[in-house]
Order: C-alpha cells, then structure tokens, then sequence
C-alpha cells in the first residue's frame, strides 16, 4: 500500500517554495525551524527521493523537489478547497475583480473556478482592462480587487510572480527571418511593447507594427498564424507558438512583475477569500537561497 502524503508537511514544503528558505517558511506555517526541517526529513522518508540538496552554504531543490511543488500545490489546493466548502459555505457578497485580457486565461478558468466551487454565493464580477486603466479604476472604488502589470505605470501592490518575458513566433512559419519585422502589439504604454520596440532600436532591427490591439486573442492568433511576432510573458505563451532566443538573434527583453491591489480601505470577507485564492494560483516556486 502506497504510504499517504501529510497535508502540513506539503504547507512547509510550498512556504520554503515561496519564500526561499527554511527560516522564513518557519514563520509562514508558525513552527520552529527545526521543527520544519523534522517535517521535511520526514517528507522525504515517506517518498523515499531526497527533495533538497546542499548548494554551497545555502540549500536547493532537487529535481524531485521542483517535481513535488506543482504536486504538492494541487494537493494542498483542493484540501483547503474541500475544508472551505463545508466549513464556510454561506458566505456571500459580490466581488469586483479586474484582470488584464493577457491574464484571463491564466485565471478565470482555474483560480475563479475553484473559488466558486469553495463559495458558491458569492458572485464576481469580472471586467478586462490594461493594468493602469484598473489601478485608476480601483483607487475610485469601481473593483474590489485587481490582477496588474507592475510597471506599466506606478502601480503598488503585492507582488505575486516574477516572469520573463519572451519572443513568440510560429513554429511553422520563417516570420522571425524577414527583413522588415511584422510586430502585434497592444497599444499605448503596454511595458511588452515598449521593451520589444526598444530592444529592435537597439539591434539595428527593422520592423512595422502590423497588429495593434488590446485583445490578447487577437495577438496570439496573428502569431500562431504567421503574420507577426509578439513579446509576452512565459507564462503566457501558447501552444503554436515558439519562443526566439538570443541564438535565434532576438536578445532577452527583461523581466516583470505580476500581482494584486486591493481596493484601499477594508475589504469585504469575499474579496479577502478571492484574494486569497488569486494568491495560490499565481505565486510560483522561488529559488531556495541560504536555506538552513
């Protein structure tokens, strides 16, 4: 018989994750430092793999380790989500989310999916905007909370994922060979386009910006299509797509940050719930630095 996987080791194991040491993580899950490192010892004796490895004075994942976060994720996910269910099942409320086109994919299926399984009278109210526009709208008090692009303006938030942006092309189509580049975009002040216009300056590359629209479908289809290419996040980036690389002589375009603002003042019980669940579905594993 398959042994079974302990619900608050996997919690320590995801707060070394996100916050990239056992010493932290510590204080995440509120227990000791070495009652943590007791949990993962005893982690590791149930899989049988080791799950980190020394790496100079600090600590590491090991492959096996960077396997069980998405496991262990999931895992964690849907225990809460079936605590949640009969535990707290009359909250109500309306919540006002905003989210970027670029993002939607990313959370309406999932993140809001499995908020309503979890609270299923609460209603959200979802409107698609660029980051500045929602931060604007957020400060009037027009949505509860928000998913932006930190950087496409002063914006100040909490801070969820880090993400490289990247070249996409067709894989089936020599698109990133011509001599004058065919660019989609989103207009305006969008941080993607800016960075891949500047660095195409800065290359001597010649291009036109034969897309412009602030409809992310649009973007990709002409990329998956042939017609362009595009800057996007990694996270983002879709099948039927290929990203360049600095060997396809397109140089790296930068990094960003994804996260939430909240409306200023006190948030409702629901928005607090959706936030909290916009938060499991976007952080992401960061590197383990000095890790005890």
């Amino acid at each position: 018989m398959l042994p079974n996987l302990d619900i608050d080791q996997l919690k320590a194991f995801l707060a070394i994750a996100d916050t990239g040491n056992f010493t932290r993580a510590a204080d995440v899950v509120n227990k000791t430092q070495s009652a943590v490192s007791m949990q993962m010892k005893r982690l590791e004796e149930t899989l049988g793999r080791p799950l980190f490895a020394k790496d100079g004075r600090g600590i590491r994942f090991t492959a096996d380790g960077e396997r069980l976060v998405d496991y262990a994720r999931r895992i964690v996910s849907l225990s809460d989500e079936a605590v949640s269910a009969f535990t707290k099942p009359d909250m109500t409320g309306t919540v006002r989310f905003g989210t970027p086109d670029d993002y939607a994919d990313l959370i309406l299926p999932e993140v809001l999916g499995r908020f309503h399984r979890t609270h299923p009278l609460v209603n959200v109210d979802v409107e698609c905007y660029p980051s500045t526009i929602l931060a604007e709208r957020l400060l009037h008090g027009e949505f509860d909370l928000a998913v932006v692009t930190f950087g496409a303006a002063h914006i100040q938030g909490e801070i969820l994922h880090d993400a490289d942006i990247v070249w996409v092309t067709s894989p089936r189509h020599s698109t990133h060979l011509m001599d004058i580049l065919p660019l989609a975009a989103a207009p305006g002040t969008c941080v993607w386009r800016r960075n891949m216009l500047e660095t195409l300056d800065r290359i001597g590359r010649k291009y036109r910006v034969a897309y412009t629209s602030p409809n992310f479908a649009t973007i990709c289809a002409a990329v998956q299509q042939g017609l362009a290419l595009a800057a996007m996040p990694d996270i983002c980036v879709k099948p039927g797509m290929r990203i360049l690389t600095k060997a396809d002589g397109f140089p790296p375009l930068g990094t960003f940050d994804i996260g939430l603002i909240q409306k200023p003042g006190k948030a409702s019980p629901a928005a607090l719930a959706l936030a909290q669940h916009i938060r499991e579905g976007l952080r992401g594993p960061r590197a383990l630095v000095a890790a005890e």
